[in-house]
């Protein structure tokens, strides 16, 4: 996992040994932390932290995670916002994208698995920070909106190179293919989940996986990439 120094993250949340666990696991990670107790003063932190990601609990009394990510998106704030849900409810899923959330963990979390949302996130949001990235065989380029697998440039149209980031970025973690949509084909897309196979097999037959070892499906779950 990379981590870039001076990255700001907030988190927001009314439980306290959360807000302990993680502001710790994230300043031994390298990341400069603040926290916040509840949706207004996380309001108002965003203001004089400028954090790069907001990890924003959804179930606050006062104020919940759903109008904090609201006000922070109508400020202009350009910051990533992660939101955690006790339960993965599609309708909360979807309510969260619509008001400008850019990611959702679901509750209970791997620590390693959110700091895998965060890096995705910088990676996304603010890839100015990078430079190209290695993740195993594969170098990702944001400049130059290039993927190398093995040290080749991979022939990719944008809806490939778009796809192939985002698993590779999230490799180890599975990813459904109603997450996947939302992230390449947008939230609001209409056609068939079925596309989401299509290009699964076009980036497996260009990176020469015909045993499925480095893009894996995960039946009735979606897809995983893993890094050999």
């Amino acid at each position: 996992m990379t981590t870039i120094n001076g990255v700001r993250i907030l988190l927001v949340d009314d439980e306290p040994h959360i807000l302990q666990f993680l502001e710790l696991g994230l300043t031994n990670e390298g990341y400069q932390v603040m926290t916040a107790p509840d949706g207004m003063a996380g309001v108002n932190l965003v203001q004089s932290f400028q954090p790069h990601v907001v990890i924003l609990d959804v179930m606050m009394p006062g104020m919940d995670g759903f109008e904090v990510c609201r006000m922070i998106k109508k400020s202009g704030s350009s910051a990533a916002v992660i939101m955690l849900t006790a339960k993965d409810e599609v309708d909360d899923r979807v309510k969260g994208l619509t008001l400008g959330a850019d990611d959702y963990v679901v509750k209970p979390f791997s620590f390693e698995e959110l700091l895998a949302r965060i890096h995705a996130r910088m990676r996304n949001q603010f890839p100015h920070l990078f430079g190209d990235v290695a993740y195993g065989p594969f170098r990702v380029d944001d400049r130059r909106k290039e993927i190398q697998y093995g040290g080749t440039p991979l022939e990719l149209s944008p809806t490939e190179y778009d796809l192939l980031r985002y698993l590779v970025i999230n490799h180890g973690i599975v990813l459904s293919k109603s997450m996947i949509l939302d992230k390449v084909w947008g939230y609001d897309f209409q056609g068939e989940e079925n596309i989401v196979e299509v290009y699964i097999r076009s980036l497996r037959e260009k990176l020469k996986d015909k045993e499925h070892r480095l893009i894996r499906t995960l039946r009735g779950a979606g897809y995983r990439v893993d890094l050999m």
